[in-house]
């Protein structure tokens, strides 16, 4: 049967290997440690419904969102804004904590962005909304993603 290029695109992604970061796991193995819906938005690179997610509106002055499958450290809560698109949104992560990738699932381009210990999917990057932010960036994270926890530093990967 012959192909067609194009339908492809649709639906595939650029993203790395999942593999090729420090923390590898199994399937089994993350299936074991996260819950079915964090595995199919960090593992399976899913989307959790916008408005839904613990974090969308938990706005502390102090503290960190890790990794939820690693517990590598990734935003600091002072780079969260308020940007009503119904999840989690920062203006930037704390260094070399996460990696972007080209996106090109469902017919169009977007940068995804992933955590560089464990290569779990946590959201997208756009560019050039408007946001009154230092980097005019928003990241848009799935609450699933993440774990807050109070204490800076506390995740595995300091």
């Amino acid at each position: 049967m012959p192909t067609l290029p194009f339908i492809g695109s649709l639906f595939s992604s650029s993203a790395k290997d999942m593999t090729n970061y420090p923390v590898h796991k199994s399937d089994q193995e993350w299936q074991a440690v996260l819950s079915p819906e964090q595995f199919r938005v960090i593992r399976q690179k899913g989307t959790e419904a916008p408005y839904t997610g613990e974090y969308d509106k938990h706005m502390p002055s102090e503290g960190v969102y890790e990794c939820a499958a690693c517990k590598a450290p990734l935003y600091k809560a002072t780079h969260k804004f308020k940007s009503g698109c119904g999840w989690p949104a920062y203006f930037d992560s704390i260094p070399g904590a996460v990696t972007r990738h080209t996106d090109r699932t469902f017919g169009m381009e977007r940068t995804e962005i992933v955590c560089s210990k464990c290569g779990g999917h946590l959201g997208h990057v756009f560019k050039g909304e408007g946001y009154p932010t230092p980097t005019d960036e928003r990241h848009c994270v799935n609450s699933v993603s993440l774990r807050f926890t109070k204490d800076e530093g506390e995740g595995e990967a300091k």
